[in-house]
């Protein structure tokens, strides 16, 4: 699409380990650096925030929060991003290439969220420092540039001029040349309100990004394509049926724009492309969406999870995150390939959510909704074998 083919392949058993051994072993050595079953366990039975911190000293969290006075959420979040990103940075200058492009294009994701940030924000006003702080270490620009982007209208043209004035030379600028692109082929669409178009334009993005970064894995080759390629698939589906359920009371629901606006956001990769994406452009509401759903087993069962609304205390979105969780486990299982490296950021996200859902819900006094994480790497987990040891 935008980004170049790599010039050379992952490698193979013969020459990897010469190309990307040392990135690789960090990565894999990083891994122990997740916490355990005790670990949560001991969370979960703290009453205070200053318990949380206590316990969370005995982890690999401890010197992210060592000069943290009083713990909050926010600042437990924040501390660990921090974590996270000086990891990642550090395996992003011990990478050659194809493995550099590849670990660029997790932080892409990362630089479109804040793009849409800095514009939603300005429509309602927000203070623009406030916007930045909120912004992702791993897709920040340079400061220039993000003060910048919410300077410009949020119309058609100011589109096309934030592109040319600021976008047009970082790495989300193609996919923004591809939106504007394609809105000048369909014409202006005027009947959609301006919050909704910032999702339009951010789903536009996201699509752009999954389908080049499988086409990017796809000319790897090896087991990198193999692994990443069915993570990319499932991504790609996941947007699809979250774009479809969130559509429903809003006018990309409408059937002018079902098979227009709406179709034209599904990713062109995925497990339901191009047969379940199809379907899903004519669905109108819940019911017709589940129909469509029970039609592909792989999403049937979290479909369910959303039509029971809840009764078992899971979300469809938990239920994303379980499988997700899931898959990117199983990325480490492998030997030789570059999927670990999305699979360690995904999974330490996961973590922090964990970390920020435990110490909100000791904040609020909210111990009965406390176990309501998905742990990582856990051997209670209903897909690991560890599971059946315990008898549960």
């Amino acid at each position: 699409m935008s980004t170049p083919a790599p010039k050379s392949t992952a490698g193979n058993m013969a020459t990897f380990n010469i190309l990307h051994g040392y990135p690789e072993a960090l990565v894999r050595g990083m891994r122990s650096s997740f916490m355990g079953d005790a670990d949560y366990h001991h969370l979960t039975q703290c009453e205070t925030l200053d318990d949380v911190k206590l316990n969370l000293s005995e982890t690999d969290y401890a010197d992210a929060l060592a000069d943290m006075n009083t713990l909050i959420p926010t600042g437990l979040q924040k501390a660990a991003v921090e974590k996270l990103v000086t990891e990642f940075q550090y395996l992003r200058t011990q990478a050659i290439e194809p493995l550099s492009t590849f670990l660029d294009f997790i932080t892409y994701e990362y630089m479109i969220e804040n793009v849409m940030l800095l514009l939603k924000g300005t429509l309602s006003g927000r203070d623009i420092n406030e916007l930045i702080a909120q912004c992702h270490p791993l897709g920040m620009f340079k400061e220039s540039t993000m003060r910048s982007i919410p300077t410009f209208e949020s119309t058609p043209r100011g589109y096309q001029d934030l592109y040319q004035t600021v976008l047009v030379d970082t790495p989300v600028g193609p996919y923004f040349s591809l939106f504007l692109q394609e809105t000048a082929l369909r014409g202006e669409v005027s009947n959609v309100l301006e919050e909704v178009e910032i999702e339009i334009i951010k789903s536009s993005l996201i699509k752009y990004w999954i389908e080049d970064f499988a086409k990017y894995v796809d000319a790897l080759g090896g087991e990198t394509a193999a692994i990443m390629s069915d993570i990319l698939k499932v991504r790609a589906d996941t947007n699809a049926i979250n774009i479809t359920l969130n559509s429903f009371g809003t006018p990309l629901n409408e059937p002018a724009m079902r098979a227009s606006d709406r179709k034209r956001l599904y990713p062109a990769v995925g497990h339901l492309y191009p047969a379940g994406t199809s379907m899903l452009a004519d669905v109108g509401d819940e019911d017709e969406l589940g129909r469509v759903l029970e039609l592909f087993p792989q999403y049937s069962s979290i479909w369910n999870v959303h039509a029971a609304g809840g009764s078992d205390g899971k979300s469809i979105d938990d239920a994303f995150y379980e499988r997700d969780v899931q898959m990117l486990e199983l990325a480490f299982e492998g030997q030789m390939h570059f999927a670990a490296f999305y699979a360690y950021v995904k999974l330490k996200e996961q973590e922090i959510r964990n970390l920020v859902w435990i110490s909100e819900c000791i904040l609020q006094q909210q111990k009965e909704e406390i176990h309501k994480f998905v742990p990582v790497f856990s051997f209670n987990a209903p897909w690991r074998a560890g599971s059946k040891k315990h008898g549960r």
